[in-house]
């Protein structure tokens, strides 16, 4: 599944490239991708214009004139720019028909992605119980003490928790954990303040390099708009055979039913 940085790739990408375009229609070809009914999306985006670009989490946030279009890609969501008159793949359930002649096209595979259209004025600080992101100035070493009192849970699963903070998925809670030499089987509650801190500065150092690289692409994942992520070309445990410090065989165990990477020399 897309993480914060290939959300955020694709975000900047198609702010690059469809900013102030107008949308003259829109067709659904799956009507369950759609949580707000076809008639009210349709209605609601026709004749609006995309004037900004953001994300909450690992969600989309398109700013139009009156209201806000959010998706989510869950495993295989992406959007492709083609001219109108392009063959339309099976697998493409959303089309925006843009004024320019050009189409934004959803295409997903798996059919598990979701849209919807929310008020302009709509807060998305509590939205789905997301947490604070992890750039946040308030996802602090305070903040952690408190979310987990009386939990035992595995660090590696609470990195994954999108209410604990949002948008680190399983590739990046392993890179994070390497990064602050902390074990992604340990008890969140053995971890130490000092060691939350390095978990909260890798996480910010990590996430930021992986935007700069424009995400990772691994297996299927692409911003399929011209960007290929090029942060798996840093990973240093995640499906890794040895280890890029100390050459030790990188271990792997399944954590919540996530594959989790972990060097056993370089992680407590």
């Amino acid at each position: 599944m897309p993480e914060l940085p290939e959300v955020e790739t694709v975000v900047r990408t198609l702010e690059r490239q469809i900013a102030g375009e107008k949308i003259l229609s829109v067709t659904v070809r799956c009507p369950k991708m759609i949580e707000c009914g076809i008639s009210s999306f349709t209605e609601q985006l026709t004749g609006q214009s995309f004037r900004g670009f953001s994300r909450r989490g690992k969600y989309l946030l398109f700013t139009m004139d009156d209201c806000i279009l959010v998706c989510h890609l869950r495993m295989e969501g992406k959007f492709y720019i083609q001219n109108d008159d392009e063959p339309l793949s099976r697998h493409v359930h959303v089309i925006f028909q843009l004024e320019n002649g050009r189409q934004l096209r959803y295409h997903d595979t798996r059919q598990f992605g979701r849209m919807t259209v929310l008020p302009k004025t709509y807060d998305f600080t509590n939205f789905h119980d997301l947490g604070p992101e992890p750039f946040d100035g308030e996802f602090n070493t305070d903040y952690i003490k408190c979310y987990i009192k009386n939990r035992r849970i595995p660090v590696k699963s609470l990195l994954l928790e999108q209410s604990f903070t949002a948008g680190i998925g399983n590739i990046y809670a392993d890179e994070i954990l390497f990064a602050a030499k902390v074990r992604p089987g340990r008890s969140c509650a053995r971890v130490t303040v000092k060691e939350w801190q390095a978990i909260i500065d890798s996480s910010r150092d990590i996430l930021s390099k992986a935007v700069a690289a424009g995400g990772t692409t691994i297996r299927s994942y692409t911003s399929s708009l011209g960007v290929t992520g090029l942060f798996q070309l840093d990973c240093m445990v995640h499906t890794k055979k040895k280890c890029r410090i100390c050459g030790s065989d990188i271990k792997m165990k399944r954590i919540g039913s996530r594959s989790s990477y972990y060097c056993p020399k370089c992680q407590k």
